[in-house]
């Protein structure tokens, strides 16, 4: 059964809605009159304006009936998940705001100030459609993992402080058999290499990296000058961090996937000479890959912080829920300035994470020189794109989301000691074609420091070459979400392409 079409009175705030749908046997015209439940009726109507297909076993009773069933759930504004209309993994929730919002977990596993979040965001007069992905967690202004669609409008905060913070990986063709006993010299050199924390370069990092790379860079460098005035004077650390990694949740790490054909003895797992010395004899290699986390350094947080601080100053916003959420209106000459290096700093976290990719490839090519490299996977997860959903030009920002669009391939990273996933976007429109950007924390930094000690880290890190001291400890893979739940609950955003498992992770 395949719904056709929705009518709906804006003027009354769905006071009646018309849904015309056609099954194998009839076509039938339902209208559901006004409820109590207008917002829930208005997460029905989102199910049908993404085109989802109705599983055929519905069409054996009423549609309206089946509607209805679904809306007897309804107790304080919410209605359990259900799979009203196919397989989605959506709950849709009424937080007292204009718009529902779309989750992709569990109301009761979504912390109360973060709820307390997303109701503000779900009262802005600009927001169109909220999307609250699996990893979502309590933070600076706008909850992390939230994707906002806003009709003429952009908050800031709803971007986070480091733009264009995200994610890079390479697939070698190197596989388990190549890699040393020990992999702790290798980290010692990715470190001497790229540095961590608040550390730069004494001398530009670019000036060595390859043409197109050393290009782009000189041409974005070269309007530094055009960048908001409070920034002007720190061009020299700016040039000198890119290609660095940065610190807190950021890092380094070298996987290996879960294995395909062999490419050598072509998965029959013998040679002429005997068992293939490359998948040892079963047939199926785990190939190396190299991955990493940043975004756009100090420079990036500076900016959100000018313009963030800006916006709260505006007249339109001195009445909002929250004074984070400020907003830019669309054709102002602060929107213009905020987009100019809104977009200039995303650009930079993508040449910041191109940069730290050759440079872990060059350190790659001085311990095993028969390494090559298939092409990048690169994607933000802190951003603001201009896209078209539902009819309507909206900016979106996604604050700890990956673009999910059909076909396009992102990263979802879980923490040491864990899985992460390559993945291949199914172009939910209810997820404004989004999925999650990680595993999430499920408890701060202060906490996870107080709950675990360096026995739990060294415990929870076995086998993975990397830092069990102190400094990270609030890094521990227990201070996040299970990233397998993460992955079940958003099987409707993506397909996995590959999962990799850590070895050596280099944090800041």
């Amino acid at each position: 059964m395949r719904v056709l079409s929705k009518d709906v009175d804006a003027n009354a705030r769905l006071p009646r809605v018309t849904i015309s749908f056609v099954s194998k046997d009839e076509h039938e015209h339902v209208t559901l009159p006004a409820t109590p439940f207008a917002n829930d009726v208005a997460c029905a109507l989102d199910f049908i304006r993404g085109a989802f297909f109705v599983p055929d076993a519905l069409t054996k009773g009423s549609f309206f009936d089946t509607i209805i069933a679904s809306f007897t759930r309804v107790h304080t504004g919410y209605r359990e998940r259900t799979t009203l209309l196919g397989e989605t993994q959506m709950e849709c929730c009424n937080l007292g705001g204009r718009v529902p919002a779309h989750l992709w977990t569990r109301r009761s596993e979504v912390e109360a100030e973060a709820l307390t979040q997303l109701g503000n965001i779900s009262r802005l007069p600009w927001v169109e459609h909220l999307a609250v992905m699996p990893d979502v967690h309590f933070g600076k202004g706008a909850t992390v993992g939230s994707v906002i669609g806003m009709r003429g409008a952009v908050s800031p905060a709803a971007v986070g402080v480091d733009i264009g913070c995200g994610m890079g990986a390479v697939r070698t063709n190197l596989v388990e058999h190549d890699m040393p006993d020990s992999l702790h010299d290798l980290r010692l050199a990715i470190e001497e290499t790229i540095p961590v924390g608040f550390n730069g370069y004494e001398r530009p990092a670019f000036f060595a990296a390859s043409r197109e790379v050393r290009k782009q860079t000189e041409g974005l460098l070269g309007q530094f000058s055009s960048l908001t005035h409070e920034v002007q004077g720190r061009i020299d650390r700016t040039a000198n961090q890119l290609g660095t990694l940065g610190g807190g949740n950021h890092f380094i790490e070298l996987c290996f996937d879960e294995g395909s054909r062999c490419d050598l003895c072509r998965g029959t797992g013998d040679l002429p000479e005997g068992a293939c010395y490359r998948c040892e004899g079963n047939g199926t290699a785990r190939h190396a890959w190299l991955m990493l986390h940043s975004g756009s350094r100090n420079i990036g947080k500076e900016l959100a912080e000018v313009h963030i601080n800006r916006a709260k100053k505006l007249a339109h916003n001195q009445d909002l829920p929250d004074p984070d959420l400020a907003v830019f209106l669309a054709a102002t000459p602060e929107m213009q300035t905020y987009r100019h290096d809104l977009y200039w700093a995303q650009r930079y976290a993508m040449l910041n994470r191109s940069l730290m990719l050759e440079r872990y490839m060059n350190v790659m090519r001085r311990f095993f020189p028969n390494v090559t490299f298939e092409e990048p996977v690169l994607c933000h997860h802190n951003y603001v794109a201009e896209e078209h959903h539902f009819g309507e030009d909206l900016i979106v920002t996604r604050k700890g989301a990956i673009r999910a669009g059909a076909g396009e391939m992102g990263i979802i990273p879980g923490s040491r000691g864990t899985r992460s996933y390559i993945v291949r976007g199914l172009g939910n429109p209810q997820a404004l074609h989004s999925a999650s950007h990680g595993a999430g924390r499920r408890m701060s930094r202060s906490k996870a420091k107080k709950t675990y000690s360096l026995e739990d880290l060294a415990a929870q890190t076995a086998g993975i070459e990397c830092r069990k001291d102190k400094d990270v400890l609030d890094e521990i893979p227990g201070a996040y979400k299970d990233i397998d739940q993460v992955m079940a609950d958003q099987a409707d955003l993506v397909e996995v392409v590959a999962r990799l498992s850590q070895v050596l992770c280099v944090k800041g």
